[in-house]
């Protein structure tokens, strides 16, 4: 049996066409026939998740189906907590640590109906990666495992791309979500700050913390966000607003969307491979066949928002885990540390002022947009490098065309665009402000290029 994409099996599902056990069953004979590779696991819990898919399937045959993502496989990226299943962060630090609530992202995925495989991979506490010196190795790309998947979500955009799970959770503090999105072929989307709740998520740098979905179409990352997204009063940077429907414009069109494209990004400030590009090109030839006007954005420069990313990333991450730097030193793997250290090197004048900075930025970044409904950039630069090969420093060292939208908080999806060199794929990154998350879905229920198949090693 091929696997599904979400919308697929959803409908299966509910003609009663697709039993949920057989579904789970078919994810974990692939884990087992893959995952010896592509290292995307750190905790299975196949148990759990028969029991669950057990569970769907007796609510589809009594006609009592409680959404899209009833019976649908999935997994978590393990920084999110879950009760009684260990949460390690892929560190020493955490080995053995068994959470005593689930995070909310993790409840309210279980109360859709969802059957939760286990804990996937990432980099060390979200941040230090691909390290070769961690309790479980890196995640590789599923196509190619000499090859890298970006992170830190390594582990879900792995597992998702190899057919291992239908979906899967992700958190993005400088494009954690995207990067590995772009890089594995599949879809995933860095909500509005403040959409879904942090809570029982262990932290990275906290105002620029954004969980969300990650799943092999836009259109699964719709049905995902729907279930993620909403106010929780214990986590005081959520937001209390209505929830929209993210699916209802799929398949509309773009006729009359204004899409600004940051040009001066991707090809003058930080040149992409030539597969990115003709990427970036035939998507907004599409649009522009379907109606959309397009535009050309004078950007502020990438190198403002890498700067203040930085500063702010790093002194919020070494104030998170100073304590245990000063403890458990080499309980950390090397590139963490290394990182980490550089917030001692820091000065609260230099977080002040990047903040200030920083509403600045935000300013400027809403103003040169005010006249278009969406921004289009580049997801990566070009298709993932070997894993051998991947500086110390990776993403930090470089600008990014992720972290503009972790610092301003805007919400912004990769899709996947094409593949280039080696048959890797690329992607394209579509931006809108704040809660705007329903104009990011509505075009094609499928991503652009993407045939359906699921990629097998």
């Amino acid at each position: 049996m091929q696997i599904p994409t979400i919308a697929e099996a959803s409908t299966l599902i509910a003609a009663r066409e697709l039993s949920p056990v057989e579904l789970v069953e078919q994810c974990l004979s692939r884990i087992e026939a893959l995952d010896s590779t592509l290292n995307s696991f750190i905790t299975l819990t196949p148990e759990r998740a028969l029991t669950e898919a057990k569970a769907a399937e007796g609510r589809m045959m009594a006609g009592e189906l409680r959404g899209r993502l009833d019976g649908i496989p999935i997994a978590h990226k393990d920084i999110f907590n879950t009760r009684g299943i260990p949460t390690t962060a892929n560190s020493r630090v955490l080995e053995g640590w068994l959470p005593s609530e689930d995070a909310q992202a993790v409840a309210r995925w279980a109360e859709a109906g969802t059957s939760m495989l286990g804990k996937l991979t990432l980099h060390e506490f979200a941040l230090g990666g691909p390290s070769f010196d961690l309790p479980w190795p890196p995640a590789r790309n599923p196509w190619n495992p000499d090859h890298f998947t970006s992170g830190s979500s390594s582990g879900t955009a792995a597992a998702i791309a190899a057919g291992l799970i239908l979906g899967g959770s992700g958190s993005d503090t400088g494009g954690s979500i995207r990067e590995p999105a772009s890089m594995c072929g599949i879809s995933g989307i860095k909500p509005t700050y403040g959409l879904c709740s942090r809570r029982g998520i262990l932290p990275l740098a906290p105002s620029l913390d954004h969980p969300g979905p990650m799943a092999w179409t836009a259109e699964d990352c719709a049905l995902l966000l729907q279930a993620m997204a909403g106010h929780d009063p214990a986590d005081p940077a959520s937001v209390n607003r209505p929830v929209p429907d993210f699916s209802a414009g799929l398949g509309q069109g773009v006729k009359g969307l204004r899409i600004g494209v940051a040009r001066e990004w991707h090809e003058s400030e930080s040149p992409v491979s030539q597969a990115a590009q003709k990427g970036i090109d035939n998507a907004l030839a599409v649009w522009s066949e379907q109606g959309a006007e397009i535009t050309e954005l004078a950007m502020p420069s990438l190198r403002e928002y890498q700067e203040l990313t930085l500063i702010i990333l790093t002194c919020e991450a070494y104030a998170f885990h100073e304590q245990n730097l000063r403890r458990r030193l080499h309980d950390y793997g090397e590139i963490l540390r290394d990182r980490l250290a550089l917030g001692a090197l820091l000065t609260s004048a230099d977080y002040l002022q990047a903040l200030r900075r920083r509403s600045n930025l935000c300013a400027r970044t809403a103003n040169a947009t005010s006249d278009v409904d969406v921004i289009v950039t580049a997801g990566v630069g070009s298709e993932a490098a070997r894993i051998d090969s991947v500086s110390k420093w990776g993403h930090l060292a470089n600008p990014g065309f992720t972290k503009p939208f972790n610092l301003t908080g805007w919400p912004a999806i990769s899709v996947c665009s094409g593949y280039g060199e080696g048959g890797l794929p690329v992607a394209v990154q579509i931006a809108t402000r704040p809660f705007g998350e329903p104009l990011l879905f509505p075009g094609p229920r499928r991503c652009f290029f993407l045939s359906g198949l699921v990629m097998v090693c």
